[in-house]
């Protein structure tokens, strides 16, 4: 497979290179930049214990457009807060991880593009969704726990037609240990692969990648996406992200979504499964600790309503189910259900909104515990 990617970046460069010339002087270079605040208060509760917490949750900045002729954009997004930033580690010179995305795109053709750079992953749909356009506070648990995340690598990016029904597909080869690495690739390369079917038409404004049906789609509109990604000797416990390990597992991931608006009605589901080549729990044989990689199934499944008064009310049912670990039949993690409900107001759409929402969340073994939290998002341009 690692021949194969060198022969592919081969291809891409012999493409870039034959058109370069041709296009060059065609100079109408240009930029938009668009900023936005996220602040939110959150309480959480289990038994006795009260926990609360004000904070910018993402404060962003991003860059993009047109560079030297219109057959090459890009985009460029910062991340400002500490909750972006990570913690520093070593292999990224122990050095705050700023960049979130910096991908150059080209266009190959009118419906075929190369991407090149750091950026999200053709994954499961919730994660490639902005946060700026999500339907509550944050992200669900299947998200949190079996996302792929960004990464440093190609993609090649095609839609078309079969027959009457609209198309899209992808597939990406990356470096496969996420975002900002500089120490060089410990693991093998990731490999993803990602299809998207339209059997409805296309989303009014790209609609089927932000949360709630914001355009109210006068006829319904239904997207069905199926992504695969085999990260070959992932190095960190989830593979594009979580910490780094000091063994390596081949991880491969499934992810099967769909999205459906109208008239203000919206569904999104999401099934994923993570699996490793190996047991996913390991002794590390330097300090007699036992490490895990990530993996196991999980269901996500949301759907709200926006009332002609720009209020929105949504519910969100969420299971995550650890692998059990041969032979001891083991879980390295619990078994967690989480049930959601949310309640939005959009007073410019996406750009300015309040969100709040409220979960119980049940976890194998322990006691219930609650979270509300409550979200102010701006952005701007």
């Amino acid at each position: 497979m690692n021949r194969f990617f060198v022969v592919l970046i081969i291809m891409c460069s012999s493409v870039f290179t034959d058109n370069l010339s041709a296009q060059i002087a065609q100079n109408s270079s240009t930029m938009k930049f668009t900023g936005r605040i996220q602040n939110l208060g959150l309480v959480e509760m289990q038994g006795e214990e009260v926990e609360t917490n004000l904070l910018v949750r993402r404060a962003r900045l991003k860059f993009e457009g047109v560079a030297i002729n219109p057959k090459f954009q890009y985009k460029v997004e910062l991340g400002l807060t500490n909750r972006d930033h990570g913690s520093p580690i070593p292999q990224t010179k122990n050095s705050a991880r700023i960049i979130l995305d910096a991908v150059v795109k080209y266009e190959i053709a009118g419906n075929t593009h190369l991407w090149f750079g750091q950026t999200k992953l053709p994954g499961n749909r919730e994660r490639v969704i902005s946060s700026a356009k999500l339907q509550f506070v944050d992200r669900s648990l299947l998200n949190s726990n079996y996302n792929i995340d960004r990464d440093m690598g190609v993609q090649l990016h095609q839609k078309f037609n079969i027959g009457n029904m609209k198309a899209k597909a992808i597939v990406s080869i990356s470096q496969g240990e996420g975002r900002n690495i500089t120490t060089g690739n410990d693991g093998g390369f990731d490999y993803t692969g990602r299809v998207e079917l339209l059997p409805l038409g296309s989303f009014t404004s790209k609609g089927d990648y932000f949360g709630s049906d914001i355009k109210r789609e006068e006829k319904p509109k239904l997207s069905l996406g199926l992504s695969y990604d085999y990260n070959d000797n992932a190095s960190r416990a989830r593979g594009n992200t979580g910490s780094f390990l000091s063994q390596t597992r081949t991880l491969s991931t499934i992810f099967a979504d769909m999205m459906f608006n109208y008239k203000g009605f919206s569904v999104m589901s999401e099934y994923a499964i993570k699996s490793s080549d190996g047991s996913s729990v390991f002794i590390d044989e330097t300090n007699g600790l036992e490490y895990n990689f990530i993996t196991g199934s999980a269901l996500n499944i949301q759907a709200g309503y926006l009332f002609p008064s720009d209020w929105e009310l949504a519910a969100r049912f969420t299971s995550v189910t650890p692998e059990l670990v041969e032979p001891e039949y083991i879980q390295a993690q619990n078994d967690v259900s989480m049930y959601t409900l949310g309640i939005s107001k959009y007073i410019d759409g996406h750009n300015l909104k309040v969100q709040s929402d409220f979960s119980i969340i049940i976890e194998e073994g322990m006691e219930e515990s609650y979270l509300a939290r409550l979200q102010f998002e701006l952005s701007f341009n």
